[in-house]
């Protein structure tokens, strides 16, 4: 299991382009990605479970990578975020 944080820079936080863009992404690995916030937790797999956490710009999220691939996936979603989010 491999867990990681990042602050939204995106001036709107999690919303419907980058949410879709990030499913795709998750449905592409090989691990279970799972995003907390606030004490509520969704499957990045889950375009609506995503959307429903209320991401907004400056709040810190924790991703948490489990499966055979997780050290590349940890490092490809970090990547993802830095460059979408």
């Amino acid at each position: 299991m491999k867990t990681f944080e990042y602050t939204i820079k995106d001036e709107v936080g999690i919303h419907a382009r980058p949410a879709g863009l990030l499913v795709s992404k998750v449905k592409a690995l090989g691990s279970s990605v799972t995003i907390e916030k606030g004490g509520k937790s969704a499957s990045a797999s889950k375009l609506f479970a995503v959307m429903g956490l209320g991401v907004v710009k400056g709040d810190t999220i924790k991703i948490t990578v489990e499966g055979g691939d997780e050290d590349t996936a940890a490092t490809e979603l970090q990547a993802f975020f830095e460059a979408n989010l």
